[in-house]
């Protein structure tokens, strides 16, 4: 079994407690103040994972209800959800998700957002700060209302939505607070509290091309990469790692080293015990008879 890992809501108190108790840790370590240390050290390194700024993430739904609407004498404007409550996403990698009610209500009062094309500065669609963007939580998600910029680009951008040439929306986040259950096959991870960064019409996902490839590499070669997410999911916030997962992993192990070409070096085998004892015995032998020349030399 291997040395105890903090869990998500676990305090400092309970998993020394625990860690200290742990057959494991009493067998590695019979010293209580060793044990003691490793314990603490197992705790730092959770505090020191939770110091890390959470990274930005990117999440798409189509655009089915989205609108480009145009009036005249008014401004061009599009009008639709860049997020849905409640829906549960497809496998995003050893996981699924949805999101919560509320999850965007702190940050769309406090953030000065902006509406982007393919997540790109460059191209600005609007600004909450301007009122070019308007961000807004009913009962299905995250609405927004956005009048463009009365630009050649953005006028070409919505005769491309309209022609169902572009059909995505995203937006990006740092996730503040989560809640995970794991009573399934598969994590479901729940947005709860979301930092938003941007909303975007996109023209391509945010899985690439090359992440499909990657997966189908994998799995032509009966490589498990749902094991593989899953387990790097756990691991990544804290979750437990079950002897499902083992097993799993240790069979994609096996797997991978089984297409690793044979090392020319490895192949160099060593002889088999008994050469080698046979070998010492020949060599005591040869010493013994020197020896024994050497004392009727002297004898002469």
């Amino acid at each position: 079994m291997p040395i105890p890992t903090p869990k998500k809501e676990e305090t400092q108190d309970d998993f020394i407690e625990r860690c200290m108790s742990n057959d494991t840790m009493k067998k590695e370590y019979d010293d209580n103040d060793q044990r003691l240390a490793v314990c603490f050290s197992q705790w730092k390194k959770k505090e020191k994972k939770s110091m890390r700024e959470p990274q930005i993430e990117r999440r798409e739904i189509p655009l089915s209800e989205f609108r480009v609407q145009r009036k005249d004498d008014e401004p061009l404007r599009f009008t639709g959800y860049a997020a849905r409550f409640n829906s549960l996403s497809e496998d995003l990698g050893g996981f699924k998700e949805k999101i919560a009610p509320g999850a965007f209500r702190d940050t769309i009062e406090k953030a000065d957002i902006r509406a982007l094309f393919n997540h790109d500065s460059n191209y600005v669609l609007g600004r909450t700060k301007a009122g070019t963007l308007i961000l807004e939580e009913d009962e299905k998600g995250l609405r927004i209302d956005n009048e463009p910029p009365n630009a050649t680009w953005a006028k070409d951008l919505a005769v491309s939505i309209e022609r169902g040439d572009i059909s995505q929306m995203s937006f990006g986040f740092r996730t503040v607070q989560e809640s995970w259950n794991e009573e399934g096959k598969i994590p479901i991870r729940t947005l709860e509290i979301v930092d938003l960064i941007d909303v975007s019409i996109v023209t391509f996902p945010a899985y690439k091309s090359t992440k499909v490839q990657t997966r189908e590499l994998m799995e032509r070669n009966d490589i498990n990469v749902d094991a593989i997410s899953r387990v790097l999911v756990k691991k990544e916030h804290d979750l437990e790692i079950n002897e499902s997962d083992r097993a799993e992993i240790s069979e994609v192990v096996n797997k991978l080293n089984k297409l690793l070409p044979e090392d020319e070096t490895v192949q160099q085998k060593e002889p088999p015990e008994d050469e080698i004892i046979q070998n010492e015995a020949l060599s005591r032998e040869k010493k013994l008879l020197l020896k024994q020349k050497k004392m009727i030399m002297e004898d002469k």
